[in-house]
């Protein structure tokens, strides 16, 4: 195989990869059709038994009835009453209905660059982009505790914006008919992007009150404005414990089996491209993760843990607490809020690589101060460090190419005669001393670093609305005025002239295309992925240039 056939077929592959790995994402799974209303526009009704639940069982726990457990036509009812805290990252809207979260706004990271004064929404109560972390308190089949369906009692203001740093604390209280108390406590503080909850219980009642607490996640499926321009990333739940780190459970998935497994100092988490939210136990705790499909008239996915019983004896007290993560996938501060949490940007197969790369890249950033110039440097420093690979590769590119007037010759020669034709340029490669295979070979192993870098800039939240210079103001979306895609395309058309040109006619026709099929192609893509590959592409040119002209050239002439 010559090197021109392979570099199309590894081109191609690439393509196929990303065209599935988005097919993958949209049309593997087909959309729940919403229940179908009567004629008068109601939803018709459920019996009971049949009600979809949404309350986890604990373990050891009698299931409960579907009367106390049954999910209502919409989760909080849009008329209770929040408080909003506002510190200097977040902004946060908790429900008095079982101190959902049911909004967070990301102060730091606007929706785009033409809405700066819009910050991104992450959760939300609004049905079209839902998204709540939901928590509460079990007891016994048919015994009253707060759980998320619970009306509780807020007992602090309705407002609270941090000005000037601190820490926000928003309490809600439940109380028992046999005189259980329960405090809900929800805190936040100023430059975090967790969320701490902890339970009071106070057993006033004359018997012991068993009880766990529970947490979930629960979402409707990805909206537009989630998604890439071209390239989907995962958008879904991820459970972690002790034995699997990081277990990715696709909404798909959760429709198809739910999901019960133990984790021990873990979490579970719903992802998307950039952000994530998650639900982190304290230290050592036992949980059983679970998923749960809710089909109802608009239908949601749940992933969530619930611990393990805990007896309160009669008089005594007892503690549950936990701790949310709501924010950016930045990998520092992810990995500062739980064991393997950093996982969630989600480099794919070749995260074993992609992690380096992005320890270069920020490491670069650190000195130079900007993302687009990071990308710039770190692709110097691996085409540096695979320079000698490269060299070899292009010394056997320019050596084939010198043996283009004798190939055209042998084509001459034996016509439509595969195999003398065959045979031929074998014996010609063996006389030359040339390996047609030598610039197929390095390249080959450079491809999953190269694959491995794309995954690291698609990731990456700190690329999202960095801008780089003149009309790019970010890096993360598409050229608007895709100058990148063309200076691609042209470089990739510069380097095909410097490589030998296929034999077979027709292999020669599809690659005078190929420039332009690339250049649309990656028109869609975001910036700083263009930026990356019009990079390396100007420095494989200067250096297959040097190679062909003083390297080889020199040694031609000495030859001669």
């Amino acid at each position: 195989m010559d090197t021109q056939r392979l570099l199309l077929y590894m081109a191609l592959s690439f393509l196929g990869l990303i065209l599935y790995q988005t097919w993958q994402q949209d049309y593997n799974r087909p959309e729940i059709v919403p229940t179908e209303l009567a004629a008068d526009g109601v939803t018709p009704a459920t019996p009971a038994v049949a009600a979809p639940v949404d309350l986890p069982q604990a373990a050891g726990t009698p299931a409960q009835t579907a009367e106390t457990s049954a999910v209502p036509a919409t989760d909080s009812a849009p008329s209770a009453p929040s408080v909003r805290v506002k510190t200097d990252v977040l902004d946060v809207s908790i429900s008095s209905v079982g101190g959902t979260i049911e909004s967070v706004l990301l102060l730091d990271y606007p929706v785009s660059i033409k809405r700066p004064d819009e910050p991104f929404t992450l959760g939300s109560n609004k049905p079209s982009r839902f998204l709540a972390a939901e928590s509460g308190l079990q007891s016994r089949a048919n015994e009253p505790a707060p759980t998320h369906l619970t009306q509780l009692t807020s007992t602090g203001p309705s407002e609270i914006i941090m000005k000037d740093g601190g820490t926000a604390v928003v309490p809600f209280t439940w109380v028992s008919d046999k005189g259980v108390e329960v405090t809900k406590t929800i805190t936040l503080n100023a430059g975090s992007y967790e969320i701490d909850v902890e339970y009071t219980i106070v057993n006033n009642s004359s018997e012991a009150w068993p009880v766990n607490q529970y947490r979930q996640l629960k979402r409707k499926r990805a909206t537009s404005d989630e998604k890439q321009q071209f390239v989907n990333t995962y958008i879904g739940a991820v459970i972690s414990n002790d034995e699997d780190v990081y277990n990715k459970v696709s909404l798909g998935d959760i429709e198809d089996e739910n999901v019960n497994a133990e984790v021990t100092n873990g979490w579970v988490a719903m992802i998307q491209h950039y952000f994530a939210m998650a639900w982190i136990p304290t230290e050592n705790e036992g949980n059983t993760a679970y998923t749960r499909f809710v089909s109802s008239a608009d239908n949601r996915y749940i992933v969530g843990m619930v611990s393990d019983t805990q007896s309160v004896p009669a008089g005594g007290t007892a503690t549950f607490s936990t701790k949310a993560y709501a924010g950016p996938k930045i990998q520092k501060t992810l990995a500062a809020a739980a064991p393997n949490l950093d996982l969630t940007v989600d480099y794919g197969w070749l995260s074993i690589i992609a992690r380096p790369l992005f320890w270069l890249l920020d490491k670069i950033h650190s000195i130079v101060g900007n993302w687009g110039w990071a990308i710039i440097f770190t692709t110097v420093v691996i085409k540096a460090v695979f320079y000698k690979l490269s060299e070899a590769s292009y010394k056997s590119m320019a050596r084939m190419k010198l043996l283009q007037p004798k190939l055209a010759s042998l084509k001459e020669r034996y016509g439509d005669d595969r195999a003398k034709m065959g045979q031929a340029t074998m014996d010609l490669y063996k006389k030359e001393k040339v390996n047609p295979l030598g610039g197929c070979l390095p390249m080959l192993v450079q491809i999953p670093v190269f694959i491995a870098l794309y995954w690291t800039l698609l990731e990456s939240v700190e690329l999202r609305q960095a801008p780089w210079m003149f009309h790019i103001k970010d890096l993360a979306i598409k050229d608007p005025f895709f100058i990148l895609p063309v200076l691609m395309a042209v470089s990739m058309y510069i380097q095909q002239k410097l490589n030998p040109a296929p034999v077979d006619p027709i292999q020669a026709k599809v690659f005078q295309f190929l420039p332009l099929i690339f250049g649309v192609f990656f028109a869609m893509f975001p910036a700083g992925l263009v930026l990356y590959w019009v990079v390396n592409n100007t420095l494989s040119i200067m250096q297959q240039y040097y190679i062909t002209r003083y390297v080889i050239g020199d040694g031609t002439k000495k030859a001669t």
